[in-house]
């Protein structure tokens, strides 16, 4: 099978997901969307919040890793898996003792995480270019927004740690909400093209 053939295939996939769970995504993208505004009302208390949020995740990882170690001890290398799962609980408890602390590192993560996943909005707003020709735009700016967001904390750093972390989780999720709510839109659309060509 060649590239070009994977590749239609692929939006093919894409294109018949849509179409079958476009309330799915329309929901998601809604969710998303008022839980940014609500994150850019208060993007402090979003801040407190993230941190927290992680910090629960890093402590329940932690101890199921803990728990699971301990259960097969003779587990080939035990004591690193040990060590990470350890270290895991620690970060963890560190950031629900001290979140506001917390936040600080937390914000140089959520800056690398918005990067990454710019970068790859972007690249994926073109795979979709043909499936979904009137909300790749969407996808596109959403990535672009992702970049600038990351290039505004670096150089506000480091007064802005303290709101940043809410404030551009806030606006990650208002605009990838709002591309989701799109694209989900245009597989409605899909969806009752289909409805009509059997009808």
């Amino acid at each position: 099978m060649s590239r070009k053939e994977d590749v239609s295939e692929m939006q093919n996939a894409l294109k018949n997901a849509l179409r079958a769970h476009w309330g799915l995504f329309l929901f998601q993208g809604v969710v998303m969307v008022i839980l940014g505004i609500l994150a850019i009302a208060w993007p402090a208390v979003a801040t407190v919040a993230v941190d927290i949020y992680v910090g629960w995740l890093f402590l329940i990882s932690g101890l199921v890793g803990l728990i699971a170690m301990f259960a097969a001890p003779n587990v080939p290398a035990f004591l690193w898996t040990l060590l990470t799962a350890a270290l895991s609980t620690a970060v963890g408890v560190m950031l629900l003792w001290k979140p506001v602390e917390g936040a600080v590192s937390l914000t140089i993560v959520l800056t690398a995480f918005f990067v990454v996943e710019g970068i790859f909005q972007i690249v994926a707003s073109f795979t979709y270019r043909d499936v979904v020709p009137n909300s790749w735009g969407w996808m596109l700016v959403s990535g672009i927004c992702d970049l600038a967001l990351a290039a505004i904390i670096i150089f506000a750093w480091p007064v802005s740690a303290v709101w940043a972390m809410g404030l551009l989780a806030g606006i990650n999720l208002l605009t990838s909400g709002f591309a989701i709510v799109v694209t989900a839109i245009e597989g409605r659309s899909f969806a009752r093209e289909l409805k009509q060509a059997a009808a």
